[in-house]
């Protein structure tokens, strides 16, 4: 693999090769410019690109690698972070026009951690309004749009990491995940993600369910993220008590799955239905579970449409009450999508706000309770493969906003880790997203799980498809 190839690389491979001294940072970074510069005029999934300071950061990772006196696990590896986590000196959007730029004091948790251990950041990554969107849709950034058919969505809110992904832009991406803006994305753009516990990557702001994880290609990448992302900071009032968690451990290998109780969860209980394509993928996922020696189990629904709609119209009073503190000229920034779907909770009461809250915490009580008889849980991140970009929600529907995230907010609302893996494709050659989820804590045992379905979906010919490349046209998309 020359130079110009080393975008494709993943993070353990870049670490040993600045260790052997047989590539320079300098070249990893040039190499993920490069690609970016082939792609992002189609895709548009960067906020803040900064080739220089990105060349300068990796000149002095490749001083420390030729003293062999690297900061961290990642030091010299390029990666994005994503627009609402802090970076200091940099505004914070929030993925909205309507938002002041304000440049921020601190490097947020991830952000600190990341750069504490060397790593190169390049850019940061797009999201839409105020993150409550499945797609890359924004009243601030360009559309941003997916590798694998550029007129569909990359996903949400998570919208750039994951096209970024996808697209080659070096090994790491940082994003979060409150209600599925990690495995969403992920899903639709064929890549792997880790949405943690919650309070095992620190995060600020923390808030109910909210977790920032990596975005990769691949299972390693992730594990090797995960010894920097999950260091503590005090700054997170509901960060996890610190555990040196064996992060190396991963690969376990297919053994892994030798006499687990997985359970398989078909129907989501609320929302959109399956679609037929998604279904074959991931009941042919669990054949290959149980061909590895697991035993795979039929799971009922656990989540109703009371509980989805009242997680629903909270968030939609929660989102009402910051737009009522806008000054008008600011809140008509916001996209039209997410002013109708917030404005509607204008006539809400007292008794129905706190019953839509209740919602919440009847989730966590279901979730956990269906996934005790299991070791692990297996399930469609979506029921549907990605969307029209234009498009808001796969409804387009503001009335209808969040029908596609019965199998992920659950898990949320749990505090489970829970990985999106792909498992397969559409006829059209859209990837489908595989769910694992673990019981609270068992962060290292989903990684592991999703290790052993990585090696077993190599296995077999046609699950992983060679990943998209720019297309040879250099013209752009208008937006």
């Amino acid at each position: 693999m020359g130079p110009g190839s080393l975008h494709e690389l993943s993070a353990l491979a870049l670490v040993e090769l600045y260790r052997r001294r047989e590539v320079s940072p300098v070249e990893a970074v040039e190499s993920v410019l490069g690609q970016v510069e082939r792609w992002e005029p189609h895709i548009r999934a960067l906020y803040l690109l900064r080739p220089e300071l990105a060349i300068e950061q990796a000149r002095a990772s490749e001083a420390r690698w030729m003293k062999g006196e690297p900061l961290g696990a990642i030091d010299g590896v390029p990666f994005t972070i994503k627009d609402n986590i802090a970076t200091k000196g940099d505004p914070v959007p929030l993925g909205t026009a309507a938002t002041q730029l304000t440049p921020a004091k601190d490097d947020a948790p991830p952000a600190a951690r990341a750069r504490e251990s060397g790593g190169v950041m390049f850019a940061k990554t797009t999201m839409p309004d105020y993150g409550m969107l499945s797609s890359g849709l924004s009243s601030f950034h360009a559309l941003t749009r997916n590798p694998w058919n550029v007129a569909l969505t990359a996903g949400g809110s998570s919208a750039g990491g994951g096209a970024a992904t996808a697209a080659g832009y070096g090994p790491l991406h940082i994003g979060t995940d409150i209600g599925g803006s990690l495995r969403l994305p992920a899903s639709w753009c064929g890549v792997f993600t880790l949405k943690p516990s919650l309070g095992r990557v620190p995060i600020d702001p923390p808030y109910m369910g909210r977790a920032a994880g990596p975005m990769t290609r691949d299972v390693a990448s992730a594990a090797l993220f995960m010894q920097v992302l999950a260091k503590p900071d005090a700054r997170d009032s509901m960060n996890l008590p610190y555990q040196d968690i064996a992060w190396s451990s991963f690969d376990a290998g297919v053994a892994k799955l030798k006499g687990l109780r997985v359970g398989l969860l078909l129907e989501a209980g609320c929302g959109l239905p399956v679609e037929p394509e998604v279904h074959d993928a991931i009941a042919r996922a669990a054949r290959l579970f149980e061909e590895a020696g697991a035993t795979v189990i039929p799971m009922k629904p656990f989540m109703t449409p009371a509980m989805l709609g009242g997680m629903d119209w909270f968030w939609r009073m929660r989102s009402y009450i910051d737009m009522q503190a806008l000054p008008p000229e600011r809140k008509a920034r916001v996209l039209p999508y997410i002013q109708q779907w917030a404005d509607s909770a204008a006539g809400m009461t007292g008794e129905a706000v706190f019953n839509a809250f209740s919602q919440f915490h009847h989730t966590r009580v279901q979730a956990n309770a269906a996934c005790n008889a299991f070791d692990y849980v297996i399930s469609p991140v979506a029921p549907m493969p990605a969307f029209p970009a234009e498009y808001a929600s796969p409804t387009n529907d503001p009335m209808r906003p969040l029908e596609h995230i019965g199998f992920t907010v659950p898990f949320n609302m749990s505090e489970q880790p829970a990985a999106s893996i792909n498992c397969g494709y559409t006829s059209s050659g859209l990837p489908i997203g595989l769910q694992i989820a673990g019981h609270r804590f068992d962060d290292l045992g989903v990684l592991q799980v999703a290790r052993a379905f990585e090696i077993i979906r190599g296995s077999v010919g046609g699950i992983q498809h060679p990943w998209p490349q720019p297309p040879a046209s250099a013209a752009a998309h208008a937006d």
